[in-house]
């Protein structure tokens, strides 16, 4: 373990951080000669609670937002950016709420070069403010209607104003990409000057291409000795590779976001870049990578959007392996398919069934399930799925499950069965579900209320077996088949009990009835012992 003491550039704690020498990531070893200013570190301003929340459709509480700093701490990011709080009163009181919550995490609110901005902020007990104002001709003419000399007045202003009043400065230059260099260059010498102590360079709209930004960025180090931060957004999908080759020219910290949420297409991915740091640069930024994944589940299920399957690092196929030639080669070493270990970050490497697996793959779920099939049972089981895959149908653990049971020509009742389900819900009603069901032969009933009928069933359900076949439901995907008010739902649930998760899958006319047969299916599958 290498421990570092980190006391400059925003933040003061003592971090327990792994020594990325000893991790194995299988990365080219192809390393071109290229002229690079790497800083030993890398620091994390996590813009989550601030610009993640700024993206349309996404709101939190005060309470969430408390969720997701102590979870930001815990994931042991640098700096949190809490809220702008001179927005609303909630923002002034959770961004105050956070900061008094004694993380080690320094809290950073966002203000305008203004005294009654800069005020609020200091109101909300925070030891660091980051201050900005555009810069570009573009929105001081057409945004702003004013002068790059009024701009360059409030900038210095407004950082010794904060400055006096005893908190630390970050200056960003809104659209510094986008600005005439050579007043660039004026305004962060002189905000330097004013006391800022670190100068972030928004990429506002996302326009720079890696090679630029590494030029853009190394002309600014000749300016100014202050350390350089990126602020990037992904409106053409370059954000993480943008603010890397700001890192490569000599940045010293990265605005990122959980998940890559932001304002548009979003921020710098948290996960993306702290990742790449690592594994590619062997650049440590004091991260508990092990939170990753559980840091991107938890600001899933309170921003409401839900990453695809394909999202690098943390989404559900990152660590997924199907294809029968990758599922070979995966199985003989890891490293012949997985640039790194899934585990580093918190999630786990599987193998899943389809129409593109192969023979090892299965033989390798199957036995996982406790099976033993002879050769030519294991070439019928692969023929079923492979047809199951070919109809267009997700092949689900319980699918795989139920078509080895078949061909293995074991024979075994559910344990917890639907015998009636009753749902109300209306526009003057709380959504109410009553349930009955046999488990292990014995009638039980039970009752739930949830945001709608689909909520309310599934939750009537767990207090039934809530100590018998405690449960959580960690993914939830409904799919229409058909067109038109009659449309069939295709649900797909993947349900958890301890380290074990399974994924199940149902096909019905009734969207409440299809999600409830689904969650039966993936319980059952945990409720069954290995072998049985």
């Amino acid at each position: 373990m290498l421990k570092l003491l980190i006391t400059d550039h925003g933040f003061a704690y003592e971090n327990l951080v792994q020594d990325l020498s000893d991790k194995e990531f299988y990365m080219s070893d192809y390393v071109p000669e290229i002229e690079m200013s790497l800083p030993e570190k890398v620091w994390l301003l996590d813009t989550t609670l601030r610009d993640g929340e700024q993206m349309p459709g996404v709101t939190y509480t005060i309470d969430e937002k408390i969720l997701i700093a102590h979870q930001l701490d815990e994931l042991r990011v640098p700096k949190i950016e809490a809220g702008f709080p001179i927005t609303s009163r909630g923002e002034t009181e959770a961004v105050k709420k956070i900061a008094n919550l004694g993380l080690d995490s320094t809290i950073v609110a966002l203000a305008r070069p203004l005294k009654s901005d800069i005020d609020r902020a200091l109101d909300c007990d925070v030891p660091y403010i980051h201050i900005f104002i555009s810069t570009s001709d573009l929105h001081i003419e057409h945004m702003m209607n004013t002068t790059r000399e009024e701009v360059m007045r409030q900038t210095v202003e407004g950082i010794e104003y904060a400055k006096d009043h005893g908190v630390r400065v970050e200056y960003s230059p809104q659209d510094a990409t986008r600005t005439d260099m050579g007043f660039l260059k004026q305004i962060c010498v002189a905000a330097s000057e004013a006391g800022a102590e670190m100068l972030n360079i928004p990429d506002t709209v996302g326009v720079m291409t890696p090679r630029v930004t590494y030029e853009f960025f190394k002309e600014l180090k000749k300016a100014v000795d202050t350390p350089l931060s990126a602020h990037a957004h992904n409106d053409l999908g370059q954000a993480t590779a943008t603010s890397l080759a700001a890192v490569e020219a000599g940045a010293e910290q990265i605005h990122v976001c959980v998940n890559g949420l932001g304002e548009r297409a979003g921020n710098t991915s948290l996960e993306e870049v702290a990742l790449s740091l690592a594994a590619q640069y062997e650049i440590e930024t004091g991260l508990n990578y092990q939170k990753i994944a559980e840091t991107s589940r938890l600001v899933e299920q309170l921003s409401g959007v839900y990453m695809p399957p394909s999202t690098p690092i943390v989404g559900d196929n990152a660590f997924s392996h199907e294809a029968g030639i990758h599922v070979h080669g995966l199985l003989g070493f890891r490293g012949n398919y997985e640039i790194m270990s899934a585990e580093f970050v918190g999630k786990k490497s599987r193998v899943v069934a389809g129409k593109h697996a192969g023979r090892h793959g299965i033989f390798k779920m199957v036995t996982d399930m406790g099976f033993e099939p002879s050769e030519e049972q294991l070439r019928a089981i692969a023929r079923e799925v492979k047809s199951l895959g070919d109809t267009g149908k997700l092949v689900t653990d319980s699918d795989l499950y139920a078509i080895t049971k078949n061909i293995l020509d074991i024979r075994q009742e559910d344990r917890v069965k639907l015998q009636q389900l009753l749902v109300v819900t209306g526009n003057n009603i709380v959504p109410t579900a009553s349930v009955t069901l046999s488990v292990d032969g014995n009638e039980m009933i039970g009752s739930g209320t949830g945001n709608g009928p689909i909520d309310s069933a599934i939750n009537a359900i767990r207090n039934v077996v809530n100590g018998f076949a405690d449960f959580t439901l960690e993914k939830f995907m409904m799919k229409a088949i058909t067109g038109g008010t009659d449309a069939v739902a295709d649900v797909t649930v993947a349900v958890k009990q301890g380290d074990k998760l399974i994924t199940a899958n149902s096909v019905n006319g009734d969207t409440v009835m299809a999600s409830v047969e689904a969650i039966l299916k993936g319980m059952n599958r945990l409720l069954e012992k290995k072998g049985a």
